[in-house]
């Protein structure tokens, strides 16, 4: 697959779908990836409920996924009460059934990376706004894009920034301020001439 040999392949709810599940089974790749709270799950062939409805244990719980198969679910909470439920595969079904949670863990973990990664793009890198057409043009924004998230993460690394977010909240803390003090400024300067 395009010259790629992946150990594990990871994603949201947002690409979980049959059809990607069957396809990455028949790649010979091992997955984790987000469901739905209502996606249906049985322990008993058949008996289909929605993954909410487990009582999932920390270890998580290996469940039929309909219109799929085997595979182990595992349920994690977040600070604020909300609770997500991951999926694992690996095609050697024997070898799905012996994943523990610390390799549920450390897979999240890299996955959870890879969210971040995508936001900081989006939100600090402008990888989404642009205003050209052309191929070509395209290409050089989607670089700048990336090259801007890698001086980030250089500086992150040379402890130049705590983090990524550091940059954008300073700027616009001093933009802030600047606003403020001309406005303050134009205030007096106006009161002065009364």
């Amino acid at each position: 697959m395009w010259g790629l040999q992946p150990q594990m392949v990871t994603g949201d709810s947002w690409y979980s779908s049959k059809e990607k599940f069957n396809f990455l089974r028949n790649q010979k790749l091992s997955f984790m990836m987000g469901i739905a709270k209502n996606r249906q799950v049985a322990r008993i062939p058949g008996k289909y409920t929605a993954v909410k409805n487990l009582e999932i244990p920390p270890e998580g719980q290996v469940v039929h996924l309909k219109k799929f198969g085997l595979v182990l679910v595992f349920q994690k909470k977040f600070k604020n009460d909300t609770e997500r439920y991951y999926i694992m595969f690996l095609p050697d079904i024997k070898e799905t059934e012996v994943i523990t949670r610390s390799d549920f863990l450390t897979t999240h973990s890299i996955h959870w990376g890879i969210e971040c990664y995508h936001r900081a793009i989006k939100q600090l890198c402008g990888i989404k706004k642009f205003m050209v057409r052309s191929s070509p043009a395209i290409i050089t924004h989607f670089f700048c894009s990336i090259r801007a998230f890698v001086q980030l993460e250089l500086m992150r690394a040379e402890a130049l920034i705590n983090n990524w977010y550091e940059i954008q909240r300073n700027l616009s803390l001093e933009v802030a301020r600047d606003f403020i003090l001309h406005y303050l400024n134009q205030k007096v300067g106006l009161k002065t001439e009364y």
